[in-house]
């Protein structure tokens, strides 16, 4: 092969010399090696070959021919890199394995990061749910129409098949509307709901075997626990919780009680006695902060309040914290 020689421009792109000389050498059938030094990379590209008979003349060759003869090196090279492929495919392929032998084993926790996988994975497990199906969930009240409806997509075939399902909100989510159309959609006779005032973070429970809690603030990240140990502890808070909860048909929550001061507001007193923010107490008692402060109005308002200061001195005084 001819020696390779600078180029001021890269072989896939020919300078304009270089086609006039190729032309012309395919219409004469030769062309002067020297007339040649200008377009060196016809040479480079075997175009041009020295003519066997005349060492000071290139004859043309066909550019077909030339360019298979060029590709040969990158089709050996691709060659040569299939085959290292395969044999990586062949050997990761015994680790994927592994891999998925350690997945379906169902480790006693595995962490899930995303959203996708979380929600793939939970689905899975609630798919397969035959007996019973115990959820805490927080802050019902901020649940969107998409959220909602991912929980019926989820919970319509437990309902076919007539899995138990008992549910812990706060007790903002009474008057969480798109919270009470999903309830009424499932319908009391296959979900029983009771409320607290304040509940711990997200938890599932599936058929008593397997549990889902987050593991960041953001929901990002969560943890899948099938620990015997672990899952029998969870159902054990979660039925502590059951038992202190009240539920979803006594409304005495939101009914007006002494001075005409609602579950709601005395909950709220509570929080600002021991000296909380407005945003700290919606999000303990599951509402937006909107919310909080039109009950926080309402409360100034039945006790006479013109101040934050003045209002819980009248709320100690007032008594609402002593009732049970």
């Amino acid at each position: 092969m001819p020696a390779r020689h600078p180029h001021p421009h890269s072989l896939a792109e020919p300078c304009p010399p270089a086609r006039e000389l190729y032309a012309a050498a395919v219409r004469d059938g030769r062309i002067a090696a020297a007339d040649a030094q200008g377009a060196p990379c016809l040479v480079d590209m075997e175009l041009l070959l020295p003519d066997p008979d005349e060492p000071r003349w290139l004859v043309p060759a066909a550019a077909s021919d030339a360019m298979k003869q060029l590709l040969l090196p990158y089709e050996r090279d691709i060659r040569e890199r299939q085959r290292h492929s395969a044999e990586l495919a062949e050997v990761f392929g015994k680790f994927i394995e592994i891999s998925t032998e350690v997945a379906t084993s169902h480790s006693p926790m595995t962490v899930l990061e995303g959203l996708g996988t979380i929600n793939a994975v939970l689905d899975l497990a609630v798919g397969e749910c035959s007996k019973e199906l115990l959820t805490v969930q927080p802050e019902a009240t901020g649940r969107g129409a998409r959220a909602l409806g991912e929980a019926l997509r989820r919970v319509r075939p437990l309902v076919e098949r007539g899995v138990r399902m008992r549910t812990l909100y706060q007790h903002a989510a009474r008057d969480a509307p798109m919270t009470l159309a999903y309830l009424r959609f499932v319908g009391p006779q296959r979900v029983e709901v009771r409320t607290l005032e304040e509940i711990i973070e997200r938890l599932i429970i599936v058929d008593r075997e397997v549990a889902f809690i987050p593991a960041q603030a953001d929901r990002q990240v969560a943890l899948e626990l099938r620990h015997p140990g672990l899952v029998t502890y969870l159902v054990g808070v979660f039925e502590q919780f059951w038992q202190l909860a009240t539920p979803l048909e006594e409304a005495a929550y939101t009914e007006a009680g002494h001075e005409g001061i609602t579950g709601v507001q005395r909950s709220i007193a509570r929080l600002l006695v021991e000296g909380h923010l407005d945003q700290n107490i919606a999000r303990r008692l599951g509402m937006n902060v909107r919310t909080c402060r039109a009950h926080i109005a309402g409360l100034a308002a039945t006790l006479g309040s013109n101040s934050r200061a003045q209002l819980g001195y009248l709320i100690a005084r007032s008594g609402i914290l002593e009732e049970t």
